[in-house]
């Protein structure tokens, strides 16, 4: 197994390795398509900050392979609709030599289809299940899973002694596949879903259906599962509503941004997150202390703002691929495609990385902290 704590710059010594003279002068390209703007900007633009500070930092250190970073990104204004013709321009035009993006499952899931025909690395940002489920080849991701966040929520809510779930999934591609996962894996927790609701990520009201939760007897908890502004706009409706149920929330919402747009609705609301969120309150000793909170430190020096998973899953994907160059000692396609699969110890702000041939993700339920919103603070439960 190769050395745990591999995601620092040092470690990744970006010296020139074997690159030629002729090479040398020649960028590597990462492309990239993000969600920078429209309602999903929240995810998408500490994700553009992110790739871009650290281009700049692995360039300033002299480059990958002795070969300087070219960052070419578009932005897919949260239509997940247009990240298919930026993954065609990246591939056929731009030329690059890995995809790293596609902020939402949507978005990702409409690049599929052209990375896997023009076998390129990509590596998501994105949250379902379904991007690595079945294996794809070409097709890699740094988030924790929406099954994952379930069954996080389901193992703390049993803590609880709770067992009866109302659930109000988003009907975009991430809520959509949250909830098939919920649904498929509460039987196996013994958890029960009293309530089945859904809103659409542009709604700006969600009442009506929570109105049908708070009249339900027997509900014990919520769990909302979406991304973006939405979940916000529920979080203040079940305050205005009085539903004091205990409330749950996915790892969507898991910035500082959620905080802010749901105000005081949004205290004592729980969700399954990054160690990133709470990088001060980890112990000395775990693992992923030194990489989130040089990470976090980084972001907010350059961008004066908090961090949120989002960057950070940016973070990790540029660092995984980064690494993979390094083993590989070349840009070669396939041979990178084949040394990100062989990932080991590889820890990055989401959880230690561990993939393989079946698992092109590489994390597992350890890498999820459970989280609670405290006096408008991330505070760890567990």
């Amino acid at each position: 197994m190769q050395k745990v704590v591999k995601t620092a710059l040092a470690a990744l010594s970006f010296a020139a390795v074997t690159a030629s003279p002729s090479l040398a002068a020649d960028p590597i390209k990462i492309g990239s398509v993000l969600s920078a703007t429209g309602p999903a900007a929240f995810l998408g633009e500490p994700e553009a900050k992110t790739l871009q500070l650290y281009v700049e930092k692995v360039n300033a250190a002299g480059g990958l392979l002795g070969r300087k970073l070219e960052l070419v990104t578009y932005d897919d204004g949260s239509d997940a609709a247009k990240a298919n013709g930026f993954a065609k321009r990246l591939i056929e035009d731009d030329k690059v030599d890995v995809i790293l993006g596609g902020t939402t499952t949507g978005a990702t899931m409409g690049m599929v289809p052209l990375v896997e025909k023009g076998e390129i690395p990509f590596i998501s940002l994105a949250g379902a299940v379904v991007i690595v489920e079945p294996t794809k080849k070409w097709v890699f991701k740094t988030p924790h899973t929406d099954r994952m966040a379930a069954e996080k929520i389901f193992a703390d809510m049993k803590k609880r002694g709770l067992t009866k779930l109302a659930l109000v999934s988003e009907t975009s591609g991430f809520g959509q596949s949250g909830r098939k996962e919920t649904i498929a894996s509460a039987a196996k927790a013994g958890i029960e879903i009293v309530a089945d609701e859904t809103y659409g990520p542009k709604d700006t009201d969600v009442t009506a259906q929570l109105t049908k939760i708070k009249g339900l007897a027997g509900t014990q908890a919520i769990l909302v599962f979406g991304l973006g502004q939405g979940p916000a706009i529920v979080t203040k409706n079940i305050a205005q509503l009085g539903i004091t149920l205990p409330h749950y929330e996915s790892h969507g919402v898991a910035s500082e941004e959620y905080i802010k747009l749901s105000g005081a609705a949004a205290e004592g609301v729980r969700l399954p997150a990054a160690a990133l969120i709470v990088a001060d309150a980890l112990p000395a000793s775990d693992p992923q202390k030194p990489v989130v909170t040089g990470y976090a430190k980084a972001y907010a020096d350059a961008f004066k703002s908090e961090v949120s998973t989002f960057g950070g899953h940016a973070y990790d994907a540029l660092m995984i691929y980064a690494d993979a160059v390094k083993r590989a000692g070349t840009t070669d396609k396939a041979k990178v495609r084949d040394a990100i699969e062989a990932t080991k110890g590889f820890v990055g702000t989401g959880g230690v990385v561990n993939m393989k041939a079946d698992d092109h993700m590489g994390l597992d339920l350890s890498a999820f902290r459970m989280l609670e919103i405290k006096g408008g603070k991330w505070t760890l439960v567990d």
